[in-house]
């Protein structure tokens, strides 16, 4: 199953906002945040800590 990332961010997001309640631009900022991160030159660098 192919899911796309920014599709995987929108449910995460809606998810992390319905059960937990923090403020909207606190997701926003760790989504987005992880999204760059994600693309970025550090991305190979990070991807064994994360496994």
């Amino acid at each position: 199953m192919d899911v796309r990332l920014w599709l995987a961010l929108i449910v995460v997001g809606a998810l992390g906002i319905k059960l937990i309640r923090p403020p909207w631009w606190l997701v926003a900022v760790i989504l987005l945040g992880g999204y760059i991160l994600a693309g970025s030159v550090l991305a190979p660098l990070i991807d064994p800590i994360t496994k």
